[in-house]
């Protein structure tokens, strides 16, 4: 009996070195760490249940049967991070470059079934080298079973990919099904193509850094939602993260002990938005004097800066922030800031996470390059992820709305459930000096006349009063009750009930 407890032993021992000693130092040396040291810094102290710890590859192809670690180059299994389930896969470049075989996909599906079966959210720590070579068509097979099941899993549980090396070829592709994506600077990169073969096919010259580095990913192309310095801070800002998420699409997220008064008044907000209405200011000091403690997660700060999305806590839940940026394009809606908010508002709704709309937008971005590049489309996933969204909707107008761009910001005609507005919000089809000028294009030789009638029309409709006489406008607040009565307006429709027509799925414009 000694004899197999001591395999058993063994055996674990030699699975826990991965690709041995001398791989496990590369690693290191490159500020990178190792498969299981992320999942020990990853979950909670000794919660991790490991499976599939002897699975071994069975291709016998270029005498790949002469190399079969245990475990395949990939660490599975389930922990909690804060006390909550999760399931875990963490990719092991010490063995085969983290190469994903027939069976080592086998693993991560696995862990990918029991957590849509179980309800709980999965989290995929990438290092891979992408499909084993050796294995050809099976390796391929594996990654489309784990595509598959990305899919399924959309919606019902919360998926997150942290990028901490290379992601290439049809390895990316489950990363970007994923509901979040997080890279690390400087030792992670994703691309469906190489430096290598981009040079080959185009003669482009390009660093891995360049074509699929961090910042390419964070400000560039969107794919990432964030990223950051080294394994250590990605895997504590992910734990972060998990505890503003609920475990699946049938519970609610959780709600956290708050030290935070709900009634607390701000009377700086009374002066943040300037006299001069083109004036900028910065959202985010709105956003952080509302939350509970000023705790808010940003994602996708980096890219399309004129809106901001990300999460905060009221009352110790979770709420889903979408706010217009003056500081950056003056808070415009373009191409980029939609198709980031529309994705950011479905993964809310899919979720059962309110969303507060922070309002101060003076239309779309106009331009050729806008037009050309279908900003009526990527502006319609904004207005359909809205309109769409069953969750309880708060809106808040602390400046501009103006023309189809109010619209879209979670109006009341999108069943926005409670539409506030500061004294100094501004609801009209568009500025007055425009309206001016096409109103009265007779008089534009008369600058006299041509002040007097702005001056009227502002006064008309550069306030929130004539959407409020109409219903459109709930209530105007005081600034500094933003807090206040933002936190009761959801308190109020904790219990909202609203469903759609029955479809089997809706064809968003993508």
């Amino acid at each position: 009996m000694k004899d197999i407890l001591q395999e058993l032993e063994d055996r674990r021992a030699n699975a826990r070195q991965g690709g041995g000693q001398k791989r496990i130092d590369a690693q290191h040396a490159k500020g990178k760490l190792t498969a299981r040291e992320r999942i020990e810094l990853l979950l909670d102290e000794d919660s991790f249940e490991e499976y599939d710890t002897f699975v071994a590859h069975r291709c016998t192809d270029f005498d790949m049967q002469n190399n079969q670690p245990a475990g395949d180059g990939v660490v599975t299994g389930w922990g909690t991070v804060n006390g909550r389930m999760i399931y875990v896969f963490s990719q092991d470049f010490t063995v085969l470059g983290g190469s994903v075989s027939a069976t080592h996909a086998q693993k991560i599906c696995k862990i990918m079934d029991m957590a849509v079966q179980n309800g709980a959210p999965v989290i995929g720590l990438n290092d891979s080298g992408g499909a084993r070579i050796q294995e050809g068509v099976d390796a391929l097979a594996g990654d489309a079973e784990i595509f598959q099941r990305n899919v399924l899993a959309s919606g019902v549980v919360p998926q997150i990919s942290v990028i901490m090396g290379p992601c290439a070829g049809g390895a990316v592709y489950s990363p970007a099904m994923t509901d979040f994506i997080f890279m690390v600077r400087d030792s992670s990169y994703m691309f469906v193509t190489g430096p290598d073969v981009v040079k080959t096919v185009t003669n482009e010259q390009v660093t891995a850094e360049e074509l699929g580095g961090a910042s390419t990913h964070t400000k560039k192309s969107s794919v990432a939602d964030g990223a950051f310095e080294n394994d250590v801070e990605a895997l504590a800002e992910v734990r972060r993260l998990i505890d503003f998420l609920p475990l699946n699409n049938r519970e609610k997220p959780p709600v956290r002990p708050f030290f935070d008064d709900v009634n607390r008044l701000d009377h700086s907000l009374d002066t943040l938005v300037p006299e001069n209405a083109n004036t900028p200011y910065d959202m985010k000091e709105l956003i952080l004097k509302v939350a509970d403690e000023g705790d808010f997660y940003e994602i996708q700060e980096d890219y399309a800066k004129n809106i901001i999305t990300g999460f905060i806590r009221l009352e110790g839940q979770t709420v889903g922030v979408v706010a217009n940026q003056p500081m950056v394009l003056a808070g415009c809606l373009d191409i980029d800031s939609s198709r980031k908010a529309a994705r950011f508002v479905r993964f809310c709704d899919a979720f059962e996470i309110p969303i507060l709309t922070l309002v101060d937008v003076p239309g779309f971005l106009p331009g050729t390059s806008q037009e050309y590049g279908g900003v009526i489309k990527h502006g319609a996933k904004l207005l359909f992820a809205y309109g769409e969204a069953t969750v309880p909707k708060v809106t808040l107008i602390t400046r501009k709305a103006y023309g189809g761009a109010y619209d879209v910001m979670s109006s009341k005609h999108l069943r926005g459930d409670m539409n506030y507005a500061w004294p100094t919000a501004e609801i009209a089809v568009m500025g007055a000096k425009g309206a001016t000028e096409i109103l009265y294009r007779s008089e534009l030789g008369d600058k006299d006349k041509i002040a007097k009638r702005t001056a009227d029309y502002e006064d008309r409709f550069a306030n929130p009063f004539v959407a409020a006489e109409r219903g459109f406008i709930d209530e105007v607040i005081m600034p500094h009750s933003t807090r206040k009565r933002i936190s009761r307006a959801f308190a109020g429709l904790r219990n909202k009930k609203l469903t759609n027509p029955w479809k089997k799925h809706d064809n968003i414009p993508l």
